[in-house]
């Protein structure tokens, strides 16, 4: 397989990853949500949210963070805890042709403790 056959195949390979992948562009509007993602979101409309604002689903502290983000064009990235779940939240810019395209959030589930390495 060479680059550009992998690269047309990146959809359909993100598509049924074991986390959320979640992609918006500069106004935060929805353009992307794999498998995991629209079934965490599914109690906002799962699949139909796409093509709507981020902006909708986020008020208070986490729309002024999104905003921040959206403004600055840099990433964020945190772990939450939720129902004895934990998760890592990996935010980050994405880019078109060398121009800020909007954001991109990874969340994956993690174990409760982690190994951590500090490599030389």
């Amino acid at each position: 397989m060479n680059t550009n056959d992998f690269i047309h195949q990146l959809p359909s390979l993100t598509k049924e990853l074991p986390f959320a992948i979640t992609v918006c562009d500069t106004e935060a509007i929805i353009l992307y949500m794999n498998d995991r993602s629209i079934s965490t979101f599914q109690k906002y409309g799962g699949a139909d949210i796409i093509g709507t604002s981020l902006f909708d689903y986020h008020h208070g502290p986490s729309a002024i963070k999104l905003r921040e983000l959206l403004d600055t064009q840099t990433k964020n990235a945190y772990t939450i805890e939720k129902n004895g779940i934990k998760k890592l939240i990996y935010q980050s810019p994405w880019y078109k042709d060398c121009k800020f395209a909007g954001l991109i959030e990874l969340s994956l589930e993690i174990p409760m403790e982690m190994a951590h390495f500090v490599r030389q």
